[in-house]
């Protein structure tokens, strides 16, 4: 247990150096970042039900705050206005991270798909970089816009006259150095305590070079001096009037639903992986509540840190207690250790930041939803594009449409399918899955894999129609043209239909009697039968048109047929082998 807390305070004591560059991707004074490293997570010990999540400033949401903020105030001409509105935004985002924790509304944050927060992640990594040339360069007139056109304009222009190289070549040395053994580190998995404290190492050795050549002297910008002292409170500065209040509100809901995505996905990764419950909705009021109290304690969003609680595992900590041993190491860098950071140059800082981040870029996610989903690819793409050419805000937003008319076509355009019967068997199935599956003559038999709603009724009634007209036939290869006698639908998957749904069941019926063709109903779900009777649709058809298994709609259809093979099911399993994708 000692040495497990041994190492997980020598992260912790490498995780300042984070904090203090996370600071200025929030346009905040060093300190802010070193407050919410100290209140949150001893609030989130107590409350939350993760035992790996490590709490504290991240990299996306201090971003995202950073970007937000200086819309509304400039962080240096109007720091007063600036701070309130950091408090406000960091309560508003409190508030709503408890109370979709109270009211069990945390379904919300999964309208948020995988593949968009990997894209907008990605994208955030690369502007946070792009962020750190600031730093690592020396450069002292820097664009407040995070657009990669911007940045690499404002880089370019002022190469000949704003570049340090002195500086350059201690952000390049020991960036170098930190991907070093990163790498070492994922190659060898018992190694893992190299990256761990190569922030730190770096950090000193970076700080006694700058302090014995007086580096600073020649350009080499230092953080300088640090505010020492626990939190203070900042009560009186949260201002919840007027368009303060308004602002605070847009800013917090959505640095809160960010924090929030992140600090539960991390969470459920590591109960997956150690097969213990992560209760959701605790967790939401967890992070909440720490974050309200945040607010009040001059502390800005904090939440799950990925690669903290990354090296907690590997460290062997088993309980919440790594927040607690974090919080007292940031106690005691507050109020003793500061003063030695004084002369670490801001180009290692940056070094630091650069390559945390690069992690964040999950290349290949990317590369398989290219193989398996087309529409998650482009929800990627589309929101890593978004954030690095746009800003972070339309990124994000970018990658929520996104998502939202994935959704949107998948309920208004529900998938038909065309069965057929498997040779010697009274099994059908997808004749494009199943190769072999053959169609019985006379008979339409398809399948509707959605519920029918107002939003897909009449495209299903369309659908359908077209089908009947040979249109969706022809589209096969060597289909033969037969004349229709039944429609049969299957409808076990339609697991619900409104007033809509009826309707265009209705007008399909009546098409269906000019054309001399009957309609049979397959396995309705109970809450279907249900609206078909209260609507009288059983009586407009026929109570004798609905059946329990297309087999037996079959039979009903064609008296004819093969009772033989209706009933051999003996070769079904040699047939499922021919299942296609």
């Amino acid at each position: 247990m000692a040495e497990h807390i041994a190492i997980s305070s020598s992260d912790d004591l490498q995780a300042v150096q984070k904090d203090i560059g996370y600071s200025k991707l929030a346009n905040l004074d060093p300190q802010y970042a070193l407050y919410t490293s100290f209140v949150p997570p001893l609030i989130y010990a107590v409350m939350g039900s993760s035992r790996d999540n490590a709490i504290g400033p991240v990299a996306v949401v201090s971003l995202l705050l950073g970007t937000l903020l200086q819309n509304e105030f400039d962080p240096v001409k109007e720091k007063e206005e600036y701070m309130k509105l950091v408090f406000t935004a960091t309560f508003f985002a409190g508030i709503t991270q408890a109370a979709l924790g109270i009211f069990r509304l945390g379904f919300l944050i999964d309208f948020l798909s995988h593949a968009a927060i990997v894209g907008f992640t990605a994208g955030a990594a690369v502007t946070i970089s792009l962020q750190q040339l600031k730093g690592f360069l020396g450069l002292h007139n820097f664009t407040k816009k995070t657009d990669i056109v911007s940045v690499m304009s404002s880089v370019w222009g002022s190469v000949h006259h704003g570049w340090n190289w002195q500086t350059i070549l201690i952000g390049s040395s020991f960036l170098s150095f930190l991907l070093f053994t990163k790498y070492i580190g994922m190659k060898n998995k018992r190694l893992f305590l190299f990256p761990a404290v190569a922030p730190l190492v770096s950090v000193i050795l970076s700080t006694f070079f700058v302090y014995i050549t007086r580096a600073d002297k020649k350009g080499v910008q230092i953080v300088r001096d640090i505010h020492k002292g626990i939190n203070p409170s900042s009560i009186k500065q949260i201002n919840l009037s007027g368009s303060f209040a308004i602002k605070g509100f847009k800013i917090g809901v959505t640095a809160g639903m960010i924090g929030l995505t992140e600090a539960v996905a991390i969470g459920r990764t590591f109960a997956a992986m150690k097969g213990y419950h992560l209760d959701g909705n605790k967790e939401m009021l967890a992070l909440g509540t720490m974050n309200i109290i945040g607010s009040m304690t001059s502390c800005y969003v904090a939440t799950g840190s990925f690669s903290r609680s990354a090296v907690n595992n590997m460290a062997g900590c088993q309980t919440a207690m790594s927040n607690i041993v974090m919080s007292a190491v940031i106690f005691l860098t507050l109020e003793f250790i500061l003063p030695l950071f004084k002369y670490t140059p801001n180009a290692i800082l940056s070094a630091i930041i650069i390559s945390a981040v690069i992690g964040l870029i999950d290349y290949k996610s990317a590369i398989h939803m290219w193989k398996v989903d087309k529409m998650d690819f482009l929800a990627c793409i589309g929101a890593f594009f978004g954030v690095i050419f746009i800003s972070v805000e339309i990124g994000l937003l970018i990658a929520v449409v996104i998502s939202f008319l994935k959704i949107l076509l998948q309920i208004t355009r529900p998938r038909i399918a065309l069965l057929g019967t498997l040779p010697r068997t009274s099994i059908y199935r997808d004749i494009d899955q199943y190769p072999d599956a053959t169609r019985v003559p006379g008979l339409l038999i398809l399948r509707v894999d959605s519920a029918i709603y107002f939003s897909n009724s009449n495209y299903v009634k369309e659908r359908i129609l077209r089908w009947l007209r040979d249109e969706e036939l022809q589209k096969l290869n060597n289909a033969p043209k037969m004349k229709i006698d039944f429609l049969i639908i299957e409808m076990s998957p339609v697991i619900d239909i409104d007033t809509s749904g009826i309707h265009a069941l209705d007008e399909l019926y009546n098409n269906l009697r000019k054309q001399e063709i009957q309609l049979i109903l397959v396995n309705p779900g109970p809450i279907v039968m249900e609206k078909f009777h209260a609507s009288k649709f059983t009586e407009l058809i026929g109570q004798d048109k609905f059946f329990l298994t297309v087999s037996e709609a079959v039979m009903h259809c064609n008296p004819n047929s093969n009772d033989e093979s209706l009933n051999n099911n003996q070769t079904t399993e040699k047939h499922n082998q021919n299942f296609t994708v």
